[in-house]
Formats: C-alpha cells, structure tokens, sequence
C-alpha cells in the first residue's frame, strides 16, 4: 500500500479588506466570512467533453480548499499565517476558461496516468511495447498530451470536508493499456492537513503513478519569489538525470552538493551554483529524491518548508518512494494569474510525492506495475502549522 497525504487552504478570491490593518491585527484562525470570501463559482461552471465542469468548496474550522473537477485540481487552499490571516498558498486561476488557456496545463491539477517522465514515451510490460505521445521532447510528461489534468471528473461531495473525483482512463488512452478506473480523495482533516487519497484498479496490466501538481507560495499566491523558502527533505540521496530530464539510473548521494536539504536551508542559497551539471540540466531544481526510509505507520516525513514571510510551515507526509522538488524555473510571466499576478519565475515551487520518473524503463527503480488483481491505494498530506 501507498500513501499519500496533502494539507492545503481555501479558495478563492480574497477580499481587498484581508490585507488592511484591521484583518493584520487579527490573530483568530478560524475561518469566518469576516476573513475571506469566496469569488463566484460561475466562471467554473461550464460543460465540457460532455460533462458538467463545477467548483466544490471544502472547510473545517480552520482551513478552506477549492476544487475544480477539471483536471481535479486544488485551486485554493486558505491556511492561517503567523498574524491569523488567512493565506491562499496555492497559485492558480479565477477561472475555468484561464485554466484551459494556460500555457502551463499542470497548476493544481491531478497527475496521471503517469506523473513525470518516461523516456520517448515507451516502455514495456511482459515483453510488449507501449508508446505514450511526446508533449515534452523527445519525452512523455505528467500523462502526455491528453492527460488528467485535462480531463473532467466524476464528483461526489460526500461531506463538509470530503470531495470524492472518479474517472475512467480507457483502455489505449495516450497508450496506456487496460481500463483504469481512478478515485482521488480530497479531505480536510482536523489537524490542519489536506489529505489526498488515491485509488485505482485496472483490467489489464498496466503501470501507474499518480500524484497532484500543486504550486506553492507559502508567503501567497502571487507573493514573489519563493528563494527565501526553507527547505528540509528527508532523503539522503536523489536521481540525477540528463539533459532531456531523464534519470540516468543511478542514485547518488546529495552529501556535498546543492541538493542536499537534510539540514534546513533557502531554495535560492545554492540554486545558481556554477558548473553543477544537474542544476543546468534542470534550470533550478527539478529532481527526483529517494526519500529515507525510516517509516512511522507506513508514512515518511517527506519534507517541511516554511515561507520567510508568513511563517506558514507545510509538512509533507507520504508513502511514497521519491518526492519531486521543482522550483518554479519555466515559469516564463506568461499566465495572469488570481487577483492580476502574473506566474513569475520561481514564484512557485512543487513538492510531488511520487514514484521515480522513468521507472518502467529503470529495472532498478521500485516497481509501477498494476496487474488486474492488485489495487493501486496512496495518500499524502500536506500538513500546515505556523512559525512565530
């Protein structure tokens, strides 16, 4: 079994009056309608492939998420700063149609079949080929040109903090083989978490890896840079890869290079190191880590990071092998983003548990295989706490 758990805060559009003196001064974290409001959800609601588009609302006493069944992406996530002020950490649109029209498909969005990359688009299972379409040359990425973060999901709202997403991948989409039928979870939890639960079973051998692909601010969505970001991964070692971003096979030690986060440290403080071949392959980080395996119920404390300003802290927990870290470094101000902010570079960052990219063409890398009789089952967590 895998695991994986997210915490994230709510949606939407805030209120000019969130950032006056009088909301500064609050130090309550409970969510009210004196803190935030919600934009209108008409601008998600729409039909598309057939299917009705919607954005769902989750809240606790705490914390407040927006969910879009299109391409079941995380599009606000509200969390108490240092001051009580409630944040939205999660960059992202104001609407279904800016989504649609990004030159960047993957904000908030579900990851699948297969998040990252595989080589060429192709692999094998017990000896046949299958070829996926190339939207990352000369390589497949996030699914390929057709992906989840495409697609409209199946919602079932099932409480105040729970929204259920299915989809039904069909056998030969974008390549893969077999009928995958996928359930992601999306719950608030009372701790202060947003935990995503993924499930997925098949009727036909077939490989998944599914993750989301949220971008973070932990100073606010559209804040600035995130280099002042401090970041601790609990992995020893990563995966290098090559100029294309594929993993070359092996896995190296982070001790003495800019990768290591065992001890808490900036995003920017060694990200322009000169010649580090793996930073000028990834323009910035965009690394796979082997996250250690010193599990506690089956679930690793992959990694915390803390915004510099907010003091906002997301913890992240998972059972996954690996955690992609990603530093906004193709982030090109091409997007308008919420409230007119532009998707500057490095603005954002990623965090996605996961397995190894390019696995099922790396016999060494842990297995992604699903056979018909098996159930694919990960959660994760994103956990949110301050730092005064």
């Amino acid at each position: 079994m895998i695991k994986y758990f997210f915490t994230a805060a709510f949606f939407f559009t805030i209120v000019n009056s969130c950032n006056n003196s009088d909301n500064n001064s609050k130090s309550e974290s409970t969510v009210t309608n004196d803190t935030m409001k919600i934009a209108s959800a008409n601008p998600f609601e729409q039909e598309m492939n057939g299917k009705a588009t919607k954005l769902y609302t989750l809240q606790n006493k705490n914390i407040k998420a927006a969910i879009t069944n299109y391409g079941g992406r995380l599009v606000s996530l509200w969390v108490p700063d240092n001051k009580g002020v409630m944040t939205d950490v999660v960059a992202g649109f104001d609407s279904l149609q800016q989504y649609v029209q990004s030159t960047e498909p993957y904000f908030g969005a579900t990851i699948g079949r297969y998040g990252n990359r595989i080589a060429r688009g192709k692999f094998k299972i017990d000896g046949n080929e299958y070829a996926s379409s190339i939207n990352n040359p000369p390589n497949m990425l996030h699914g390929g040109k057709n992906g989840f973060q495409y697609q409209v999901f199946d919602a079932n709202q099932i409480a105040d903090t729970t929204l259920e997403l299915t989809y039904l991948s069909k056998d030969g989409e974008e390549g893969f083989p077999g009928n995958l039928l996928v359930k992601v979870t999306y719950t608030l939890t009372a701790d202060n978490g947003l935990k995503l639960d993924y499930e997925a079973t098949t009727d036909k051998k077939t490989i998944v890896n599914l993750t989301n692909h949220a971008f973070w601010n932990l100073n606010g969505a559209g804040s600035g840079t995130i280099l002042n970001h401090v970041l601790w991964i609990n992995a020893d070692r990563y995966t290098p890869v090559d100029s294309t971003l594929i993993p070359t096979g092996k896995i190296e030690s982070v001790k003495g290079t800019p990768f290591d986060f065992t001890k808490p440290e900036t995003i920017g403080a060694r990200i322009d190191t000169n010649g580090n071949v793996q930073l000028k392959n990834g323009k910035g980080y965009d690394h796979n880590y082997v996250l250690n395996a010193n599990r506690m119920a089956g679930k690793v404390h992959a990694a915390a990071i803390t915004g510099d300003k907010s003091g906002i802290e997301m913890d992240i927990y998972t059972e996954e092998p690996g955690l992609q870290f990603y530093s906004g470094n193709f982030m090109q101000s091409k997007n308008v983003m919420k409230n007119g902010r532009k998707d500057d570079f490095r603005t954002a960052f990623a965090l996605e548990t996961q397995h190894f990219p390019d696995s099922p063409n790396q016999p060494s890398f842990p297995s992604t295989v699903l056979a018909p009789a098996g159930k694919y089952h990960t959660e994760s967590i994103y956990k949110f706490s301050v730092k005064k």
